[in-house]
Order: structure tokens, then sequence, then C-alpha cells
């Protein structure tokens, strides 16, 4: 129970960091709550049965719904091409019941030149390192298979390499300079504990500053034994901030039935994938197919439609006709709204007197 508290306040102070909350007018009356949601950007991965990806397909191929909403794709984009805004016409703002007078107001929003110059401009790819004690054997291989998934990525990737043990070390920032990636990696050192949760939860908080594509790509070799944070947690965070996540682990994991476990669900709630690695060419293979995958993902994103739930928001993504029903579809499932999405405002009871008409 301890533990699970100390958790707890861990991630709500971890959280506090990341998001804020509006001031709120200290005038009489009722609070009204405005809830705007920011455009919801979707990685989304179709195969087929045989896993091959499945490329071409059109906007119109894809149904959106939030909540079973159907939903109108504002931008739309495959693999490395450039997305293009889809919307002619006003895009949809979420309101509150009670703002359906506003609602015509402020539908005037369209995507804006810097959200869509960041689905332009390729992903944002966070490469998180192992660094802890499970890593003496096999470290140099492991960089040597970082390095070289680094220089595979397109050039229009900003890439951030980070590593951890019990801490967390951001040895690179976000940047589109690969030299300074690279150097980062190859001067990474071992340490101690692995507080794999931990440093993810920092990773996907320093993400979702961005917007655009947002990728991070871990490098574990093993059980986490010194996070305070539920690993739910970060995966939740992670979907909630459109964050797609990616595992490449070592054979120790995979024969671990707890972080086997984690592993799979994580990667899975955000679209994502996990590898398990037997050896340095698995390993290269790995990072192979992640380069692969984000190479031949479909960018779409929307405005969701008018919506009172302010909780967890459930998100399907299928495709039409018939010959569609045997491909496979991977990307997040949801999310959750944030309180920086939150916006508060008092109504007073009464209009003042002198302003009486």
């Amino acid at each position: 129970m301890l533990k699970r508290l100390s958790a707890t306040l861990v991630l709500f102070v971890a959280l506090s960091v990341c998001v804020g909350t509006s001031p709120v007018a200290q005038e009489n009356g009722p609070p009204r709550i405005n809830v705007t949601v920011d455009l919801v950007q979707l990685n989304v991965a179709v195969t087929d049965n045989k896993g091959k990806y499945v490329t071409g397909l059109r906007p119109q191929d894809f149904i959106i719904a939030e909540d079973g909403i159907p939903e109108d794709i504002a931008t739309y984009g495959e693999g490395n091409q450039s997305a293009r805004s889809l919307l002619t016409t006003a895009s949809p703002v979420a309101k509150s019941p009670d703002d359906s007078a506003d609602q015509q107001k402020d539908s005037d929003a369209h995507v804006s030149g810097g959200e869509l110059s960041s689905l332009v401009e390729g992903a944002n790819v966070f490469v998180l390192f192992d660094t802890s004690n499970y890593m003496y054997r096999g470290f140099v291989f492991a960089q040597d298979a970082i390095a070289d998934f680094v220089r595979s990525l397109e050039g229009a990737d900003k890439v951030a390499f980070y590593s951890y043990s019990r801490d967390l070390s951001r040895a690179a920032v976000l940047t589109s300079d690969r030299s300074q990636v690279l150097r980062a990696a190859r001067t990474t050192v071992a340490g101690d504990d692995a507080a794999l949760y931990n440093c993810l939860l920092l990773t996907v908080q320093d993400a979702a500053h961005f917007t655009g594509r947002k990728v991070i790509v871990v490098f574990s070799n093993g059980p986490d034994n010194y996070s305070m944070v539920p690993p739910e947690d970060v995966a939740e965070l992670a979907q909630s901030t459109g964050t797609t996540i990616y595992m490449v682990s070592t054979q120790e994991a995979h024969l671990e039935p707890i972080s086997n476990a984690v592993f799979q669900r994580m990667t899975a709630a955000t679209g994502g994938k996990v590898y398990f690695a037997r050896n340095w060419k698995d390993e290269q293979n790995a990072f192979a197919s992640i380069r692969d995958d984000l190479a031949h993902l479909y960018s779409l994103s929307y405005y969701p439609k008018p919506n009172p739930n302010r909780g967890w928001r459930t998100i399907s993504v299928k495709l039409v006709n018939e010959q569609h029903k045997r491909y496979h579809i991977r990307t997040r499932d949801g999310y959750r709204l944030q309180r920086s999405r939150f916006s508060a405002e008092y109504v007073p009871t009464a209009a003042p007197a002198a302003n009486a008409k």
C-alpha cells in the first residue's frame, strides 16, 4: 500500500511538470467548464494476413469514431509523404453540452499552420537506452544497433537520445543533427539499478511538449527493479499524449514472465510493437523493423466532435469495403483528457443592474 501511494505521489508530481491549470476568476456564480480538445493524431499501421504493409489507401478508406461518434479526418499522410489538410469547412471543437450557443463562434478553427507543419516535418523519435547493470554483457553491440538505427532514419525525422539506470540522462535533446545523437550514444556508460518506468514516464512527458508524430524507442535488457511508477500509468499517459512506444528487449526479459507481459501490453496500447532479441543480429533486425514501420504508417488526425465525456475516450479505426476486412489495423485505442485541455470560467448568476437593458 505504501509503495502504491508513493507511486501515485510520484506520478502526480511528474504530471504537474507536464501540464498546468488555468487560473480561475474569482466571481460569484456556478462554474462552467469549457472542454476544448486539440487535434487528435493517430499513427495507423495496416497489414495483411502475412504481416505485409498495405499501401495506397485513401482517406475515404478509413472510418474513425470516438466513443462511437463518427469523426471527420482533418489531415492525412502515408509513410514519409507530407501530410495534407482535408478540411474545407469549419472544424468541430468539442464542447460541453451547455456550450452549444458558443459552438459556432469557436468552430472557425482549422488545421493551423503550426499543426500541419509539425505533421509534415516527420517523426520526433526519442531513443531510450538501458544503461543499468543488466547491460554489462552486450553493451557495445546494443550501441552499434542503436547507432545504425539513428543513421537509417529519414532526414526529416528529429531524434533525441536518452539513457537510464536509476535516473534519466538526456544525453542529446531532440535534434536533426545525427552526429550529436551518435556522439551521445557512443559516450554512454553502464550504471546500476534499472528504473525503466520512472524514466519512461519522464520521456513521455518530454515528448508530450511536441506536436506531430511522437515515437519512443526503448532498448531494455531486463526487468525494472527500482521504479515507483506503475507501468499502467506510463502506458495511459503515452496513449493520452499520442506517443507510440516501441521496445527492443533481450531474451532475458522475454523469459521473465512479468516483464514480457508488461512490455507486450504497453506497446500494444500505444500502437507500437515489442521485439525480443536473442543476439546482436536480432537487435539490428528489430531496429530495422521499427524503421520500416515508421516509413509505412498512415498519419490521420481529427478534431473531436462535441462529446460530453471528460474521461477516457475510446478510439476506433476501421476500413471500408468488404475486401479490407481481412486487413489488420494497429493504433492506439483511446486517450484520457489531460488537465491542460480544460478551462474553467465563472458565470455570474445575474447581470449587474447597471448593465441591465
